[in-house]
């Protein structure tokens, strides 16, 4: 693909998630919401195929970095040089939840989207991007198992943070992320006494996910 091509469609891409936002509140994250943002645009079912070809999986990962970009943007500002590991993170986490919450009702479909049993692979994908952001944000250059098991711990506090904040709103999100932050801080005690299992962190943030899903937080 040459340069021309790739850049109309990254363009392309974001116009189509533009017009998804609109339609996600009311079709949720679907064929018809892909397909009805395809039309707004005046894209053939083949021409959007050809661009996302897994349909609203793809428009959904597109929306997670998105915000992952919004967040990083946002922490661009922060003068992480000055403060300690754990405000990093915290400060992290927060930047992510309100880049999500500019989307809110369009959020909450995308929560209820891949609370899918079909869907939970990717939300964990797209967790543990947003994890592995926020920590090389934060500095971590580790290589070991760190490297994993902070961004799998990571990845489930954010998941479970962002059920708490669209089900019962920030204040109680970002206490409960305080509570949380003190696992990773204390991260060498926690490992010693909690076996990290792969699957581990994904049912944390299926989890969080089925909460947010049905409404019970």
């Amino acid at each position: 693909m040459t340069t021309a091509a790739q850049e109309w469609a990254t363009a392309t891409e974001q116009q189509l998630l533009d017009e998804a936002l609109k339609l996600a509140p009311t079709h949720g994250w679907s064929r018809r919401t892909v397909a009805l943002a395809a039309r707004a645009l005046a894209m053939s079912p083949a021409e959007a195929e050809l661009l996302i070809p897994h349909g609203a999986a793809d428009l959904a990962a597109l929306l997670s970095r998105r915000h992952d970009d919004r967040a990083l943007a946002t922490l661009a500002d922060v003068h992480g040089s000055n403060l300690k590991i754990r405000e990093k993170i915290r400060r992290a986490v927060e930047a992510r939840l309100d880049a999500a919450a500019q989307d809110e009702p369009a959020t909450r479909r995308w929560m209820g989207f891949l609370a899918l049993p079909a869907n939970l692979p990717l939300a964990g994908r797209l967790a543990w991007e947003s994890a592995d952001g926020l920590w090389r944000w934060a500095g971590d250059v580790a290589t070991d198992e760190n490297h994993y098991t902070k961004r799998a711990i990571l990845a489930g506090i954010l998941s479970s943070a962002m059920a708490i904040r669209m089900t019962q709103g920030r204040k109680v999100a970002l206490e409960f992320v305080d509570r949380r932050i003190d696992d990773v801080m204390r991260f060498e005690k926690w490992k010693a006494t909690t076996k990290l299992r792969p699957e581990q962190w994904l049912s944390e943030a299926a989890g969080a996910l089925g909460r947010a899903r049905y409404g019970r937080g």
